[in-house]
């Protein structure tokens, strides 16, 4: 064989080779190739997709701590001012009471000071009827002169 004819021969072994690659080999390894690139950007896609979700959830997150920093600082706010409302009523009972107390206290005392006068005044008129009737020394009828000892009992 010459040079020409196996040349020629190689031709023809390329080609039926490059024929059969382009149309049982290459396919697949393209259509792979294709499906690998889709995959690729799908992932990409996806990921783009959960970066801004999760910056969205970030921002909404942010939002919510802030209210719910604003709610617990507007209800300790309101536990104060209730509670210094509570102690404001309490002291307001407690000096309404204190006051009520003094004032029974002061009545009772007063009460106790007009017993104690009469009964002085008792003590005093009977001492002075007793050292009327050691002076004159006879009885003094007390019914008979109660005009009189009333009048001593003002007096004194």
């Amino acid at each position: 064989m010459s040079i020409n004819a196996t040349l020629f021969f190689q031709i023809i072994v390329f080609f039926v080779l490059v024929w059969f690659t382009m149309k049982f080999v290459w396919p697949p390894i393209t259509k792979a190739l294709d499906e690998r690139a889709q995959k690729i950007a799908d992932g990409l896609s996806a990921a783009e997709r959960a970066k801004s979700e999760l910056a969205a959830a970030d921002q909404l997150v942010k939002k919510e701590l802030a209210q719910a920093s604003n709610e617990t600082a507007s209800r300790l706010a309101d536990a104060d001012r209730r509670a210094q409302a509570i102690i404001e009523e309490a002291k307001a009972r407690a000096t309404e009471e204190a006051n009520k107390i003094v004032a029974a206290a002061q009545a009772e005392a007063e009460q106790q000071t007009v017993r104690a006068r009469e009964a002085l005044r008792e003590q005093v008129a009977a001492l002075a009827v007793k050292g009327a009737e050691q002076i004159l020394r006879k009885e003094v009828n007390a019914g008979v002169h109660a005009d009189l000892l009333n009048r001593l009992k003002t007096e004194l």
